[in-house]
């Protein structure tokens, strides 16, 4: 018997960061993306939504996972959930995820840093545990002169600045002052403060405005302003920009009773909307890049798929079109890509690398003669090359 995981499918044979060896077939993508985009589009000041579609099996989760680690090599900060664990239909729910994943304070840890310099002072010369105005009052520089010029250096770097939502700027400049130790916040106002920001709606408004702060709530109305201004904190924190990866889109069609979560089809229009004002408003974004995957059903389905809300699909169809794949184009197939890359060589070479790290179980890696068949195969079946090229190292191990 072959040895599939319950959903019949291949069990990744790698764990994230996934081995570079298995990019082969892909590494006509991969390697184009992480030039054009993350090395000079994105860091630029750039933003943009790549969509990946493609039989069960055809290499979308590997391809997210190949594109997070270089995302991570260029210094982007990197998010990566699935659409079954998310409500996709309110976009406060996705921001609240995105921030959660961030590590805000990291990030304005370094800002703070940067205040620092700018003050012409080494925050190494700082002893660990320090507070800045503690180690300026001890050094008999601590006074109201000195202090003036930390809100002004605050002021200048998030209430200046035209990418952060005046209330995220307010919040992240109260956050950093407190780390810098001037002025500072109580412990229970920083919490406060976070919870704000991550869009917990469980926190009194009353009890920010205790600290002269009235912001509104987070809704999915402003959540994408907000991701804005997320984006900029981090870009502000010393990092190229954001790598934000959405799996399993096609849980929108999907009537499994297995699944945690069930789209009816308002939820699920809702959710086309959302997307569909997140590609109008990506231009007004900064070093963002979003990739979503999904099967090619949620492609195709004219009653439930994307064709079927016509405000996203007029937006996204003509990224459809085309003999030839294109490196550049919003909506990538992996099916068309695999009938371009996917020669026997190729086919036989990712094999081997997959007999080479499937220690546990081992498999034999497949022949010329064998990397043939499984070509002509792959032109009718229900599943991508790469699944196919485990399912028939199975029936080899199997027959051996």
């Amino acid at each position: 018997m072959s040895q599939y995981d319950k959903s019949g499918l291949m069990p990744s044979p790698i764990e994230s960061p996934p081995d570079p060896e298995l990019t082969c077939g892909i590494r006509f993508l991969t390697e184009f993306w992480e030039e054009k985009y993350l090395r000079e589009y994105i860091r630029d000041g750039g933003s943009k939504i790549k969509f990946i579609t493609g039989r069960p099996g055809s290499g979308k989760t590997h391809l997210l996972q190949l594109m997070a680690a270089a995302a991570r090599r260029e210094n982007y900060k990197t998010v990566l959930f699935s659409a079954k664990n998310i409500w996709m239909h309110d976009f406060r729910e996705i921001y609240i995820e995105i921030f959660r994943q961030c590590n805000i304070l990291e990030c304005l840890e370094a800002v703070s840093r940067h205040v620092i310099q700018e003050m012409g002072f080494d925050f190494r010369d700082i002893p660990q545990g320090m507070r800045f105005i503690d180690y300026l009052s001890q050094n008999g520089s601590g006074d109201a002169l000195t202090r003036r010029e930390i809100r002004e250096q605050l002021r200048h770097l998030f209430l200046d600045s035209p990418l952060l939502d005046n209330n995220f700027a307010l919040a992240c400049g109260m956050l950093t002052g407190s780390i810098l130790g001037y002025p500072l916040l109580e412990e229970q106002n920083r919490e406060l403060l976070l919870a704000w920001l991550e869009g917990d709606r469980s926190i009194k408004l009353s009890q920010l405005r205790a600290m002269d702060f009235y912001p509104a709530r987070i809704t999915k109305y402003n959540a994408r302003h907000m991701l804005r201004s997320l984006a900029e904190v981090v870009r502000m924190g010393g990092y190229s920009g954001l790598f934000i990866a959405v799996d399993d889109l096609d849980i929108l069609t999907s009537r499994s009773s297995l699944e945690q979560i069930h789209y009816t089809k308002m939820k699920r229009e809702d959710t086309y909307e959302s997307i569909r004002q997140l590609i109008d408003d990506i231009d007004s974004m900064r070093n963002i890049l979003f990739a979503y995957s999904f099967d090619r059903e949620l492609l195709d389905d004219e009653n439930a798929g994307l064709k079927s809300y016509q405000a996203l699909w007029m937006r996204i169809q003509n990224e459809i079109l085309g003999e030839h794949f294109n490196r550049f184009a919003d909506m990538v197939d992996l099916d068309r890509l695999a009938v371009q890359e996917y020669t026997p060589e190729v086919i036989v070479s990712i094999s081997k690398t997959i007999a080479m790290l499937q220690k546990s179980s081992p498999a034999l890696p497949l022949d010329k003669k064998a990397a043939e068949e499984l070509l002509s195969r792959s032109r009718t079946g229900a599943v991508g090359v790469p699944q196919l090229i485990w399912n028939m190292m199975q029936e080899v191990k199997t027959d051996v």
